[in-house]
C-alpha cells in the first residue's frame, strides 16, 4: 500500500507545481472546493482495490490492460450517445482481444474525469492578442476570448456534476444487459464501412455465437455465469488539477487509508512528474492503482526513483509504467528502462501510449496523428518486450465511438486531405471506431504470438528441469 507518513490530501500544497491555473478569484475557488468536499465520492474504495487485483494479474504477465478514451471530454459534447459509442468501442476492441488472445482484458476508460489537459505554454497568441491557454473544459473554454479563457472554478463543480452522470451511464451499460455477449453483432458501428473489417468482424462474432451456443448446452448461460451478460469498466483520468482532486479525496471507512475518488486509476503526465513536485506528493500517498507517463528522456535511475516514491512496497498493481516514446525512439530508449526494472525486482504494469509522441501538424494545419505511426509503436513495444522476455501489459489509446477524421491512416483511408470533414477534437487527434477496431485485431495477434512463446518457453523449462 501507499505510505502516508507525514502526507496528507492537501500536503502537495507545500510543493512546486506545474501545470496549474492561477485562479484570479481566490474566494470562488475556496467556495467551489468546498462544495466539492461536501459531495459524495464518484467511486469507491473497494472498486479502486478490485482494479489493483486486475493490475497486479496483469503484471503477472496474465491479463491485458486497453485503457482508451476521449482526449479531453467537453461539456459541449456531453451527450448519452457519445458515451454510449466510446463504451462500446471498447466492448468491441476488448471482446476481439479476449478472443483473439484467451486472456482477460481489463478495461479502463478515459472517461468521467478526463477534463484538464497540460500545455506547452501558459498563453497563446493569435492576430497579436495573448490570452491564457486552454487548459480544458474544467479549467477555461475554448472560445479565444478574455472571458471565456478566464479559469473559473465553478467548472470543477459542472464537471463533476458531467463526472457521476457518465458513471451512472456507464455503470448501467456494463451490468444492465448491453455488455451481454450475445448482442456482439449488434455492437458494430453503423459508420465502419470497410468491406474486409466488416467481413473479419461478423465472422468472429459468430465464432463467438457459436461459442455460447455450446456453453449454453453444457448448462453455462448468462443467469449462472454472469461475466457472459456483463462486465467491468473502470475510469481513469490524468490527475492534473490538484485542487479538484484533493477536494473528492477522502479516507475508506474499512481500511483507514486515503483514495482517490475522482476515478479508479489517475495518472501523473510526462510534465508533471518531477520527484518533489506537488503531483508526486499527492500520488505518494493515495492508494488507488496509479500511473506515470515515461517519456524518451527518462533514465534507469529516474525510474528507479519514481518507483521507490510511489511504490515503496512493490505492490504489484498499484503502479502502472505508460511508455509514450514515439515510433522512432522505442527501440533505443526502452530496452535499458525494461531491463532495470526487471534487474530489480519491481511490480509494474509495462502499458503503450503510442498516440501523444506521435503528434504531427498535416500540410493542412491539422495537429494529426499517422494510423502507420501507431502502430509501428505498438509493435515496437511488443518487440522490446519480447527480446527481453518481458509482459507487454497494455495499451493507451485516444478515441472517440464517433465517426471522425482525425487520424491519417487505417483501412478507413482517412487522408490529410479528408481531416477537416470531421475534426471534432477540442485538443488532441482521436482514432475513430472503425481504426480502433483494426488496432483491436492486430493487437490480437501479437498478444496471440506472445502467449505461444510464453507456453513453448515453460515447456522448454520443464523439459530442462527433468
Amino acid at each position: 500500500m501507499a505510505t502516508a507518513t507525514k502526507w496528507n490530501r492537501d500536503s502537495w500544497r507545500n510543493r512546486p507545481i506545474q501545470q496549474v491555473p492561477e485562479y484570479p478569484d481566490k474566494a470562488a475557488l475556496e467556495a467551489a472546493e468546498a462544495t466539492l468536499r461536501h459531495y459524495p465520492p464518484l467511486v469507491f474504495a473497494g472498486e479502486a482495490r478490485r482494479l489493483k487485483a486486475n493490475l497486479a494479474n496483469v503484471a503477472a504477465g496474465n491479463a491485458f490492460l486497453l485503457q482508451g478514451g476521449d482526449c479531453a471530454e467537453s461539456f459541449a459534447e456531453f451527450h448519452p450517445d457519445n458515451i454510449r459509442d466510446t463504451f462500446r468501442v471498447l466492448l468491441q476492441m476488448a471482446v476481439v482481444m479476449t478472443y483473439g488472445a484467451a486472456m482477460p482484458i481489463v478495461k479502463v476508460s478515459r472517461m468521467a474525469g478526463q477534463f484538464a489537459k497540460p500545455r506547452s505554454a501558459p498563453t497563446e497568441t493569435i492576430d497579436g492578442v495573448e490570452l491564457p491557454s486552454y487548459r480544458g473544459d474544467i479549467i477555461n473554454g475554448m472560445e479565444f476570448t478574455p472571458e471565456a479563457r478566464n479559469p473559473d472554478p465553478a467548472r470543477m463543480v459542472q464537471a463533476y456534476n458531467q463526472s457521476a452522470a457518465t458513471l451512472n451511464l456507464l455503470r448501467a451499460f456494463a451490468q444492465g444487459g448491453y455488455a451481454d455477449l450475445h448482442k456482439v453483432h449488434q455492437w458494430t458501428l453503423g459508420f465502419v464501412k470497410d468491406e474486409v473489417q466488416i467481413e473479419k468482424y461478423r465472422r468472429f462474432a459468430d465464432r463467438i455465437q457459436e461459442t455460447l451456443a455450446f456453453m449454453e448446452a453444457c448448462g453455462l448461460t448468462g443467469e449462472t455465469v454472469p461475466q457472459i451478460r456483463e462486465t467491468e469498466l473502470y475510469t481513469s483520468h490524468e490527475a492534473l488539477l490538484l485542487p479538484y482532486e484533493e477536494a473528492l479525496t477522502r479516507i475508506d471507512s474499512t481500511t483507514g487509508q486515503w483514495y482517490a475518488c475522482s476515478a479508479h486509476m489517475v495518472w501523473i503526465g510526462e510534465r508533471t512528474r518531477q520527484l518533489d513536485g506537488a503531483h508526486i506528493e499527492y500520488f505518494k500517498g493515495i492508494n488507488n492503482p496509479i500511473g506515470i507517463k515515461i517519456g524518451p528522456t527518462v533514465k534507469p535511475d529516474d525510474l528507479m526513483k519514481l518507483c521507490d516514491v510511489l511504490n515503496p512496497n512493490n505492490e504489484a498493481g498499484r503502479l502502472t509504467l505508460i511508455s509514450r516514446m514515439g515510433a522512432e525512439k522505442v527501440a533505443a530508449n526502452l530496452p535499458e528502462l525494461v531491463r532495470a526494472v526487471k534487474r530489480e525486482g519491481r511490480n509494474v504494469v509495462w502499458v503503450c501510449d503510442p498516440m501523444h509522441a506521435n503528434t504531427v501538424k498535416s500540410a493542412t494545419g491539422y495537429k494529426t496523428r499517422v494510423f502507420d505511426s501507431i502502430l509501428a509503436e505498438v509493435k515496437a513495444f511488443f518487440a522490446v518486450h519480447s527480446a527481453e522476455s518481458t509482459h507487454a501489459g497494455g495499451v493507451h489509446f485516444e478515441l472517440t465511438g464517433k465517426d471522425v477524421t482525425e487520424c491519417v491512416g487505417g483501412t478507413q483511408g482517412v487522408t490529410e486531405a479528408r481531416l477537416g470533414d470531421r475534426y471534432h477534437t477540442h485538443c488532441d487527434p482521436r482514432l475513430n471506431a472503425s481504426q480502433a477496431l483494426e488496432l483491436a485485431f492486430l493487437i490480437a495477434e501479437m498478444l496471440k504470438d506472445e502467449r505461444a512463446r510464453t507456453l513453448q518457453s515453460r515447456k522448454n523449462q520443464a523439459v530442462a528441469a527433468q
